[in-house]
Order: C-alpha cells, then structure tokens, then sequence
C-alpha cells in the first residue's frame, strides 16, 4: 500500500501567493466580497450603541417615542445586514466555485500531458483525491476563509477601538485575557494542524484501495479476498476515523474553552461595570452596551483561529496540488517535423529501460519497410510490448534512436506520429457512452458511415444491429455488457476507422474465440493489405502468412526471417512452434 506523501503545515507565504493568483481573474468579486463583508462588520458595531442609546435616552425619561424611531431604525439596521449577509454569501461562493472550475481545468489538462511513466508510479486513487477533496479544501479557503478573514479583523478592529473610546478601563479587564487566548489558540493550530494532515493522507489511502477493489472486483470475488480486503479496508477506514475523531476532540476542547474565558472575563467587566455605575462613572446603557460588545469582542477571535486553521489545511492542499502541476512530463511534444509519406520504420541500436539499468531492450536493430507486415514473438517479458510502446513514444529510450521516414521520432510532431498509428491491445478498454462514441472517440471528421464501415469489416455490423438501439446503445463503464471477444471485435473497429498507415496488434486476438478468429482474421487480411502492419503474439497461427517474423528474447533480437525460414533454422521460434503444435505437426 503506497502512503501519501506528507505536506508542510506551517505557513507558506510564497505557495499563498501563488494560490492567491488563481482569484486574478475573478478580482471583481474579490473586492466586491471584501466590500460588503466590511460593510457587513460596520454595521455591526451600531447594534450595540444603538442599545445605549435607546437606553439612556428614550427608556430612562420613558420617551416612547422616541424609542420608537430607535427600534425603526434598529429593524432596518438588521433588513440591510441580512442583504448583505445574502449578498456577500453569494459572491463568495461563485468565487469558490470558479477558481474550483479553473483549477479542476487545470489538473485535468495536466493529466493528459503526463506520460504513462508517470501513473505507473501514481495509485489512480491518489490523483483522484488532487482534483477532488484537494481542491474542495481550496473552495473553503475562498469562501470561508480569506475574504471572511477581512471582516473578521475590521470587526475586531472596530470592537476595540470602541470600547476603548467608550470606558478605557473596562476595555483592559477584556483585553487581559488576550494572552490566555493567544496561548490556547497556538496550541490548538499546531494539534489541529497535524490532524487535517493525517485526515488528508487516509483520505487519499481510501481512494486508492477503494478504485483497485472496485477496479479488480471479478478477482477479489473469484479468489475468495472478500473478507481480506473488507479487512484492510476497514484498517484504513479506521485509521481515516481516528484522525477525524482526533479534530473533533480538539474543537470540543478548545471552543468551550474560549467560551469559558469570555464568560470570566464577561463576569469581570460586569462586577467592575456595576461598580463604576453605583459610584457614577457610567452610565447604565453604556453598561450594556459595552457587555453586548464584550461578548461580540471573542466571536472574531474564535473564527479567526478557525480561519487559519482553513488556510492552513488549504496549504497543505496546494502543495499536493502544485507538486502535481509543476511535474513535468518526462516527452515534451516539442518536435516539428511530419511527413505524408509512407514511413520506413527502424530502431537503430535501441536500449530501452523502465527502470534505470534494468535494461528490456538491448542494442535493438530492425528495419519494417512501408506496406509490409511483420510479427514480433518472443517468451513473456521478451520485450515485445516495449517495442510498440517506444514506437508510439509513450516511454523514450535510453540510448539509440528509432527512425520514422529516415527521422528520429524525437524530431516528430508527436500528434502527427501517433495519427499515422492505431493500435489494439490485449486489455481493450471502453469508455461510458455509445457504441458510435466508442468507434469514433470524439473525432469529428469521422461520420457515422465510416463507423458502420469498420464495423462490418470486422464482422461486428450484425451484432450491433441487434442491440436495442443500435449504434447508440450504451455500452456502459468499461463495456460491461459486451463479451470479451464482442469488446475485443469494436476495438478493431476503433482502429480501422482513423485508417492508419501503420496497424499495431499488440496480442489483439487473444481473447477471441475459434469462430470469431476466424472471421477478424479474415477480416485482417484485407485490412492489412497495402499497410505497415506489426503484429505482437503468443499465438503462432495468427502470424504464419507475415512477410517478416522477429524473434525476440530477454530484450534482444535473436532471429528475423518468415514462417518456414525460421522453423527451417530450427531455433528459438522452432522451439515457440513445437511447443504449441506439438512434434509430429512439423513434419
């Protein structure tokens, strides 16, 4: 089980500001949420004075009405806060929700330009934790978080400066308690700050078991692994568990806590209060008044520790984040060169390794001439799929060079080499969608009679017929309704339809049976007449009639010639062939 990598939890004010760029675009609704959440403060500050007001001037002469007017305006005080609020909540939101949008974009982009060397190290499960709790984490953080962070602060700011103005001496019985709080507070970041860590990592765990479980259901059940893996999962799930119980009994611990500073220091101020107003030193509304802005005074404290804590755990979101953004795929598609030729292929003295000095490929040279079919065989780990996958350019090679029409494929636009080529592996994977979506994948200049055309080439026109809606009948997630030879069959198709120049079988017929064999082989024949055809397989017969047979062994070439040549050698592909059809079919 790989673990997540850690983050940092202390703060990052370069990775801030990069986090904070993702909000230029939406500036308008930055300011106009910082504006009226300020407002929204400012307006808070007169409820409390108000009160005094209502008290020392209307209540204590028994002036109805003015208090009257008092209330009228008090009642229209908290209609223009409410708007606001409404306001203010709105334009916070669609700014999460938009720098979300950009941001998923973004990843999901990136996704594509990273090269199968990259996920061959990353559990799927892990990327999807990125683009999805990662960035709901940065959504607090815009919403929640930095602009309230403003309200809070001028909220604060605006308390103090008021009670100050009001009674100096009551203020500093409040304010003795800042460092009590600033002590609790610290410790409660830095317990807070490791277990948002720990939930995010567990988080990323479960997603990773949870797409390999759901991925490898049909194994899990045929081996009997249930009752493992519901094991392992629940270890994971309660080590997921933990780390949230872990946050919850912080926050029952410190929230409380502030509550019980504020309600000693509350106690404070109004026993010192009441002694100032029994010997005249204030009056009983500013008394009020000035407990009403005592209680208002520790609400921004609280929420600005909550705040930070949501940056914080939005740092440690955008460092995973921008640590996927800024790896760099290891095939830039920086080439130019494309060419409507029909191309010699060649691999020139090729080394290939996926990892460094365990070597697949060793000093490769073989040349595939236009409009020739050639077949590569060889024992499991031979290096036969490596071939295909430098040929394509999903893995560039250590050392050598392999040609296309005379030029490495360095030097080729990588679009352009990989239209020349389809190819048709072994694991066919379908997407969710229609069988059309599935032959055609989205590509415009390819019409539904050229779909129906493939189709029939590969014998799979009747089927889809039959189907309830035809051509536009879903074949749901990874082809779940369609048989192993049926998925193989539409594979074909996929590949015929973009009409390449070079077809590439990687192990294609291996999953079909005996009948339907014999149909996509005769199908082949003429679909691979006139065109570059490389044909990877266990499967000896599906390969007799190649015009080129290589053989290949612990990543080395060690024989080529056609079918009757090689059995006459009597070698390495003689000993594949017997060991297949038995002694006597060779005589």
């Amino acid at each position: 089980m790989q673990h997540d990598e850690q983050t940092k939890t202390t703060w990052d004010s370069g990775l801030m500001r990069r986090l904070f760029r993702y909000s230029y675009p939406h500036f308008r609704l930055v300011l106009a949420g910082i504006f009226l959440i300020i407002l929204s403060s400012f307006l808070g500050l007169f409820g409390p004075y108000l009160t005094k007001i209502a008290i020392d001037q209307y209540i204590r002469p028994g002036d109805m009405a003015g208090l009257n007017r008092i209330l009228l305006v008090y009642l229209a005080l908290l209609v223009v806060s409410f708007a606001i609020h409404y306001s203010q909540g709105i334009i916070t939101q669609l700014l999460g929700q938009r720098v979300m949008y950009d941001l998923r974009s973004q990843i999901f982009g990136h996704f594509q330009k990273l090269t199968l060397r990259f996920y061959d190290q990353n559990p799927v499960g892990r990327l999807m934790t990125r683009i999805t709790s990662d960035v709901d984490a940065l959504n607090q953080m815009f919403t929640q978080g930095v602009v309230s962070i403003f309200g809070d602060v001028f909220l604060l700011g605006g308390i103090i400066i008021v009670m100050l103005s009001m009674n100096w001496r009551l203020a500093l019985w409040i304010f003795m308690v800042i460092p009590v709080l600033f002590a609790i507070t610290l410790t409660f970041q830095s317990r807070v700050r490791q277990a948002f860590s720990n939930i995010r990592k567990w988080l990323a765990q479960i997603n990773t078991y949870l797409q390999e479980n759901i991925t490898g259901i049909q194994v899990i059940q045929v081996f009997n692994r249930q009752q493992i893996n519901a094991e392992n999962f629940r270890s994971i799930n309660s080590e997921h568990t933990k780390a949230h119980i872990r946050t919850i009994q912080y926050y029952a611990v410190f929230f409380p806590l502030v509550e019980l500073i504020s309600a000693v220091a509350l106690a404070a101020v109004i026993w010192r209060g009441g002694l100032m107003k029994i010997s005249g030193l204030t009056s009983f509304g500013a008394l009020v008044a000035f407990i009403q802005y005592a209680q208002m005074f520790f609400r921004p404290i609280s929420d600005l520790s909550e705040k930070y804590n949501i940056l914080l755990s939005a740092m440690a979101s955008s460092e995973r984040i921008f640590k996927l953004l800024d790896t760099r795929p290891d095939i830039l598609p920086t080439g130019t060169f494309h060419s409507k030729e029909a191309p010699v292929i060649r691999f020139d003295q090729v080394w290939f390794a996926y990892e460094p000095e365990n070597y697949v490929l060793k000093n490769l040279n073989l040349a595939i001439q236009p409009g020739q079919s050639v077949a590569v065989v060889g024992h499991t780990g031979a290096g036969k799929t490596s071939l295909i996958n430098i040929l394509s350019r999903q893995y560039d090679i250590q050392r050598g060079s392999v040609l296309v029409a005379g030029r490495d494929i360095r030097e080729w636009d990588l679009s352009a080499l990989r239209k020349k080529m389809a190819v048709v592996l072994q694991d066919v994977f379908l997407f969710s969608g229609s069988v059309y979506e599935n032959v055609a994948l989205g590509h415009p200049e390819i019409t539904a009679e050229m779909v129906e055309q493939a189709c029939k080439e590969v014998h799979l026109h009747d089927f889809i017929q039959s189907l309830p809606a035809g051509y536009e009948t879903e074949v749901r997630e990874r082809g779940a309704a369609l048989s192993m030879g049926q998925r193989q069959l539409l594979s074909f198709a996929r590949a015929l339809v973009s009409n390449p120049e070079i077809l590439i079988l990687d192990e294609a017929t291996s999953s079909i049976d005996t009948e339907t064999e014999q149909l996509v082989q005769d199908a082949l024949q003429r679909i691979m007449h006139g065109r570059t055809s490389i044909v990877i397989a266990h499967r000896l017969s599906t390969i007799r009639h190649a015009d080129r047979i290589f053989v290949l062994h612990r990543g080395e070439l060690k024989e080529q010639g056609n079918h009757e040549a090689l059995l006459a050698e009597r070698g390495l592909y003689y000993q594949l062939y017997r060991l297949q059809f038995q002694e006597q079919e060779l005589v």
